[in-house]
């Protein structure tokens, strides 16, 4: 019985997060929609994550443990969430120290 009601709810969330990205936009992209729709879950996940271990961190008065975690962070999400950008900011370094 536990697995009807688990497929169920399965196919139920399918069709579910499907309706919502084919509503966002035409319907033959639907693959493109959806990967926005979880891309935006993912940014969101991300930064809330990584805020409670901040705050783990800041409450338990580890403020050098803070400091790296913040720059990792910083870092991974930069480099994940907006690749274009970072690669955009190594080329102006890159041509500033190369002339």
């Amino acid at each position: 019985m536990r697995r009807v009601l688990f497929g169920m709810a399965l196919v139920l969330w399918g069709w579910l997060l499907a309706a919502s990205a084919y509503a966002a936009g035409d319907g033959e992209r639907i693959g493109e929609n959806v990967g926005h729709l979880l891309g935006g879950w993912a940014k969101s996940l991300y930064v809330g994550i990584a805020g409670l271990v901040a705050l783990v961190f800041l409450l338990n008065r580890r403020f050098a443990d803070l400091a790296v975690f913040m720059l990792a962070a910083l870092l991974v999400g930069g480099f994940v969430m907006a690749p274009n950008d970072i690669a955009g900011v190594v080329r102006d370094i890159w041509q500033t120290i190369t002339g």
